[in-house]
């Protein structure tokens, strides 16, 4: 509870485990990536239990409903008994991430600078390519 005895939806979300920090939460809720039974709100919004939460976070997007109040944070475990995630939302996420692992596979992205070889064939490759656009 805030100091006048009142819930905060940036300090539960920091108590779930959401965020790191009460500030990153607060910051997510001003920046639109918290949405409060489906609206845009303040990190001052008192939550009550079975309202419905949306979270954005990288690329996932959870929908939990509240299960239990708390404003100290705890370990995982106890974290996780705070809300449930809808099975819409599991799904969504499974999906999502299935469809990035597979998209991830044709990008494939050096960590190293290319060898004298692959250089002489990326200015092959271009000088070709300028000789046929001038044309």
């Amino acid at each position: 509870m805030s100091e006048d005895g009142k819930p905060r939806l940036d300090k539960w979300l920091w108590a779930a485990r959401f965020f790191k920090t009460r500030a990153l939460a607060r910051a997510a809720i001003e920046g639109g990536k918290v949405h409060y039974r489906g609206e845009r709100c303040k990190p001052s919004k008192e939550p009550k239990v079975g309202d419905e939460v949306q979270v954005r976070q990288g690329f996932d997007a959870r929908t939990v409903v509240i299960r239990e109040l708390s404003m100290v944070r705890r370990g995982a475990p106890e974290a996780q008994t705070l809300y449930e995630e809808t099975p819409a939302s599991i799904e969504q996420r499974e999906a999502a991430a299935a469809q990035r692992r597979a998209a991830g596979a044709g990008g494939l992205i050096s960590e190293h600078r290319p060898t004298k070889k692959q250089r002489r064939q990326i200015h092959r490759f271009r000088d070709e390519r300028n000789t046929l656009s001038d044309e």
